[in-house]
């Protein structure tokens, strides 16, 4: 196999739509569970943390880099077997609406929700109610995310498999 831009695109798509994914699967599976048997100000506390430090150029080009090689990767593949174009093009939308577009519209918002909030200045009541206000719904964002770029990873494979 001749080492060209369109393998190199379609290598990176696969590599980060699957850290991508098992960073979703991770978090949905260890990290939200674990930290949402903490109190109130312990849960927020910790995931206010995570989000601060999540937030890098390793992260962000792993997390956001498969909006554009997917994209690419399908047009690059436009006359290939047609079940490997679509599978292209299924993975490359499910990636850009499911993690692109959920995490800019859902997850970020409720973040910054988060972010803004001085949490050693909060009651408890104030703390329930921003737990209660973020929590519910930044997971159920969140397993969109994972769904969404699992199915996207499992597509690239499968146009891999269709273009044999």
């Amino acid at each position: 196999m001749e080492v060209n831009f369109k393998i190199i695109v379609w290598m990176l798509g696969i590599l980060f739509t699957g850290l991508t994914a098992g960073l979703c699967f991770t978090w949905s599976n260890a990290i939200t569970p674990g930290i949402g048997r903490l109190d109130d100000y312990g849960f927020l506390q910790s995931f206010q943390a995570m989000n601060r430090a999540i937030i890098n150029r390793s992260f962000l080009i792993v997390f956001f880099g498969p909006v554009i090689l997917l994209i690419l990767n399908a047009f690059l593949h436009r006359n290939a077997h047609p079940g490997t174009f679509w599978s292209f093009i299924l993975a490359a939308m499910l990636f850009f609406v499911g993690i692109g577009l959920v995490t800019v519209f859902k997850n970020v918002p409720l973040n910054e929700l988060l972010d803004t909030t001085v949490l050693e200045k909060a009651t408890q009541l104030e703390l329930a109610d921003l737990r209660k206000t973020f929590e519910g719904p930044w997971n159920k964002w969140h397993a969109v995310r994972t769904v969404c770029s699992t199915l996207s990873f499992i597509l690239l494979l499968t146009g891999i498999i269709v273009n044999k």
